[in-house]
């Protein structure tokens, strides 16, 4: 109970950053949607929040995730809590897919309108899947070693940051990041609570023994 509380409590101040750091964002009109903070920010492609800078965040995280547990393997610490993230972007990935094409809402690159739900295939604003992806990496690693060294904590701002990004080039919602920050959070969260990860299990012995150990 001790060591969930401890773990609770900073990912709530985490939580909290993200939403005061949203809501104090400039909007371009009043805000709507299901938390009434949703509002187009100003668009910006350029510097650290390109699209460019975006795609390859999230590519470093996903070849850096499963490299990494390809060559540690399940046996060691670090290479079982990587295979818990390999497991946690492939639930959140999923729900994620589900629910945007449940919810088919329009992106802000379409509409100023935050409160265009059910609008049909190809509108795909809600969650966010990138975000969902990022906050799903990190977050095993997060639960895993935050107690013995709590600056990993810092991994967070992967997330957020890509959550920022994503909301300046009008890709989604303020409530979109947030929800896919959640959803990332949560399928790491069940991930880690697993003693066994899922894909590691289906693995090969080879493979689960680590790379660096069979050659």
């Amino acid at each position: 109970m001790t060591r969930v509380c401890r773990t609770a409590l900073p990912a709530c101040a985490v939580l909290a950053l993200l939403l005061a750091g949203l809501c104090a964002a400039p909007a371009a009109r009043a805000g709507g949607g299901p938390l009434g903070i949703d509002h187009r920010l100003t668009y910006d492609d350029s510097g650290i929040w390109s699209r460019g800078n975006q795609i390859a965040l999230i590519a470093v995280l996903l070849v850096g995730e499963v490299g990494g547990a390809l060559w540690e393997g399940g046996e060691d610490r670090f290479g079982h809590t990587l295979w818990q993230s390999v497991d946690s972007t492939l639930i959140g990935g999923v729900s994620s897919e589900v629910l945007k094409r449940v919810f088919s809402r329009e992106r802000p690159s379409k509409t100023a309108n935050p409160n265009e739900w059910f609008k049909g295939g190809g509108n795909q604003s809600f969650p966010s899947g990138e975000v969902t992806t990022a906050a799903a990496v990190v977050t095993p690693l997060v639960l895993e070693y935050a107690r013995d060294h709590p600056a990993v904590w810092a991994l967070e701002a992967v997330p957020v940051y890509d959550a920022i990004a994503r909301m300046k080039v009008r890709a989604h919602w303020q409530s979109d990041v947030i929800a896919g920050f959640l959803l990332g959070t949560a399928a790491g969260y069940y991930a880690h609570s697993r003693e066994s990860p899922l894909v590691l299990s289906v693995m090969p012995h080879g493979i689960y023994v680590g790379l660096k150990k069979s050659w």
